[in-house]
This record gives C-alpha cells, structure tokens and sequence, in this order.
C-alpha cells in the first residue's frame, strides 16, 4: 500500500500546485500548460480511485477541449500569432519541464504495476464488484442518481462560463462592421430594391 499512497500524494499535490499556476501566470501560454498538467494529474488520480473510465474521458474530452480554450483566450486577449511564434523558444523550458513531470509520474505508474501488481487490484475493486456491472455502469448509476443535482449544476455552470466567453469576444471594435437584425428586419423594399430600366444595346 506505499506505492498507491506515494502515487496518491505526488498526484494530489502536483494537481493542487497546477491549479495555482494557471491562475497565477501571468502568460496565458504558460496556464494553459498548466492546466494540462492539472488534467493529467486529476486522471491519476481517478484511476487510483478505480474509475478508469473517467480518467480516460477526463484526459480525452478536456485534454482535447484546451485547444479551444486557447482559441477564446487568444480571440479575447488578441494575441499576435507572428509574436507567438517568434516567441516559440521562451516557452521551451516550461513545456520541457511539464513533459518531465509527466513522464517521472508515468514511470512511476508503470513501475508500481511491474514492483506490486496486487496493489492496484485492491485499490481499484469495485463496489459493486466487477462480475455483477461494469465500472462505466456503476460511475453512471451513481452520477446520475445520488449526485444528479451536482451533475447538473455543473453543466449549468460550463454553460455560463461558455457564454460570457463569447459575450467577452464580441465587444465592439472601431472599424468593425457589426449585423444588426432589427435594422435588417425593418429594412423597407424602396431602401434595398433598385429598380432601373436598361434600354436595349446600351448595358447598365
């Protein structure tokens, strides 16, 4: 049981300090790094906690969905692509040391399987046990029954964050031409229909 408690404190507090960082940094670059780093860790520690599938839907789905968090931060904050890749270089030895991280943290998965094999098995049982349902089975009959309200409020909450990002980019700009519907809509046919007639052989 050490090297499960050794993984369960490396990841926790790995998690906890990425945590900070992304909303300490001061380059958006650098938290989303760190927000990577956050997700990688928080996947350690549900599959210590047995729910391999969560951890595998928390590094697939939000993992993936950084790219488009990146893509709102540098829609609001206009970001320089030409500047972003000149500064390619500076942003090396984070990323580096990132990537050090996790790969210190993936030896020390796999080691644990290869110097205790038993270890993760008594960690991971699941409750029901595994001959009677699935552990996608029994994370989805529990998330939707007893924690249904948290559930929800947490979607309720991604919802609002997803919409002021997008009231945050359309701020007006000067020189930006901006749709207005209701002048579109109250638009009379003598405003917009030019009707001109066109005598033979002479063109428009």
């Amino acid at each position: 049981m050490i090297i499960p408690a050794l993984a369960f404190y490396l990841f926790a507090a790995i998690t906890v300090a990425s945590g900070f960082m992304v909303i300490a940094a001061r380059n958006p670059v650098h938290s989303v790094l760190f927000l990577i780093l956050a997700f990688f860790n928080a996947a350690g520690l549900f599959v210590l906690m047995g729910a391999e599938f969560l951890a595998m839907i928390l590094v697939i789905v939000y993992v993936g969905a950084v790219a488009v968090l990146f893509l709102f931060v540098v829609m609001m904050l206009d970001i320089n692509f030409v500047e972003l890749r000149q500064g390619f270089l500076q942003y090396l030895p984070v990323g580096g040391l990132i990537g050090l991280v996790l790969l210190i943290e993936l030896v020390l998965v796999l080691g644990g399987w290869v110097l205790a094999p038993t270890a993760t098995q008594v960690v991971t049982d699941p409750i029901p046990p595994i001959d009677q349902v699935t552990n996608t089975h029994a994370l989805g009959a529990v998330l939707y029954t007893k924690y249904i309200y948290l559930f929800q409020g947490a979607g309720l909450i991604l919802l609002v964050a997803m919409v002021g990002a997008i009231v945050l980019t359309l701020r007006s700009r000067p020189g930006v031409r901006r749709q207005v519907i209701a002048e579109q809509v109250s638009r009379r046919r003598e405003e917009a229909v030019v009707v001109k007639k066109v005598e033979p052989r002479q063109g428009i």
